[in-house]
């Protein structure tokens, strides 16, 4: 039993100042309004870590310098209109503000406004597509396509009141009335225009009717030009089966359709010309053709002539040349007589050979020299060997001349050869 002490029936002491204890998020949302109270909206400078796009189109990524990081968000709202390309390492000046993400008790960036630092956001956006259409192939040469050697029709894509149309259309009628220009009107800048070139380009390659289709403006500010430098242009040039020739702007202003076309030209007044240089050069081929087809036929005819006054005086009356044949005709019968006859001396002459040589070989022949032979009978065979006969065996044996029957009396297998 344990011991009680005098302690136990002490007083209680007076209770101890009440201690306020948060909830997570209580303490999270205090912090967000302390944050959010504070900050407000901020530019905000940093290197991009960590950039992914969600299905939802929400960016997501982190701002880093030298020392911290800061997690930052931009929602689908805010970066459907950013042209260039967000990366990692990518140097970027953000505009938002501060807020506090509750489920992971974390701050960050929400950001509205985004823009490279160093670089504008329209000139970044135009490099990135640039190298990236370089990487595809859609700059390279070899895919480009030659000109035709005359194109006597001519597409336009360009704007129906611009000062480029009629550079063409002038340069073309005084330099070459025989190209028919078909005009596809656009607007060269503005919202849609890039849309409106892109849909000509399909249209003129539908329509299969034009040799050659220019792009063209005149010139203007980087701004102005900016339809040019769209990928949707630059990939319906790069698709179309019929030749392109751009001609955007001046020598300054080199844009993604220069690049992508076949051929580029600096001045829409440049691309009517080089079609004026085409007639020319094929005008000046045809006459260099036709100066040689000329002295071609000088020179054949010369010849022919040559060549009539010789078979002229080799020429015989049909008479002549009648007789001449029907003198060949004889030599030729002649021929032949003597070589059937030849042929055939020589054929009787072989005859007669193999017929001595049949007389020598003929059984008959021998017979008449005073030989016989016999045949055991009724079978007929010749007799070589008398060991196969025996006493009265009918044997028939043939002479020279006739034949006779006589019967074996005795057989002699033995009997040696003796020359008679």
């Amino acid at each position: 039993m344990s011991e009680i002490t005098p302690d136990l029936f002490k007083p209680t002491p007076k209770a101890e100042k009440t201690k306020h204890i948060y909830t997570v998020s209580e303490i999270t949302q205090d912090i967000k309004l302390i944050l959010e109270n504070t900050f407000g909206e901020v530019w905000v400078e940093g290197e991009v870590s960590n950039f992914k796009i969600y299905p939802s189109g929400h960016f997501y990524f982190t701002l880093k310098d030298k020392a911290c990081v800061l997690s930052a968000a931009m929602f689908r709202y805010a970066n459907k209109g950013i042209k260039f390309k967000i990366e990692d390492g990518l140097k970027l000046i953000c505009f938002g503000r501060i807020e506090v993400y509750g489920p992971r008790g974390q701050y960050q960036l929400v950001v509205e406004k985004i823009e490279p630092k160093g670089i504008g956001a329209q000139q970044l956006a135009f490099e990135q597509l640039k190298n990236r259409l370089f990487k595809e192939g859609l700059f390279d040469p070899k895919h480009k396509k030659p000109l035709p050697l005359m194109p006597f029709r001519v597409g336009m894509v360009t704007s129906r009141a611009g000062a480029a149309v009629r550079d063409i259309l002038e340069i073309l009628k005084k330099g070459a009335p025989c190209v028919d220009v078909a005009i596809r009107p656009v607007r060269v800048q503005g919202e849609y225009s890039s849309q409106e070139i892109a849909d000509a380009l399909v249209d003129f390659n539908q329509f299969k009717q034009v040799d050659v289709i220019i792009i063209s403006r005149g010139g203007g500010s980087i701004e102005d030009l900016w339809s040019f430098n769209e990928e949707i242009v630059a990939r319906a040039i790069y698709n179309s089966k019929i030749p392109t020739i751009s001609a955007v702007g001046h020598q300054i202003n080199v844009t993604l359709s220069d690049l992508v076309a076949d051929v580029f030209v600096e001045t829409p007044s440049a691309a009517a010309k080089l079609i004026v240089d085409k007639k020319n050069a094929l005008l000046a081929e045809l006459d260099s053709y036709k100066y040689e087809l000329n002295a071609s036929i000088q020179d054949l005819l010369y010849r022919l002539k040559h060549n009539l006054v010789a078979l002229k005086g080799m020429l015989k009356s049909p008479l002549d040349r009648l007789l001449e044949k029907q003198q060949l005709l004889d030599e030729i019968i002649s021929g032949l007589h003597s070589h059937f006859q030849h042929n055939l001396s020589i054929a009787k002459e072989k005859f007669q050979a193999l017929m001595q040589r049949l007389e020598a070989l003929s059984p008959l022949a021998v017979l008449s020299r005073g030989y016989s032979l016999s045949a055991l009978m009724p079978e007929g065979a010749i007799i070589k060997d008398a060991a196969k006969l025996k006493p009265g065996d009918l044997i028939k044996t043939i002479l020279a001349k006739g034949a006779f029957l006589s019967a074996v009396q005795e057989v002699i297998k033995n009997e040696r050869k003796t020359s008679i």
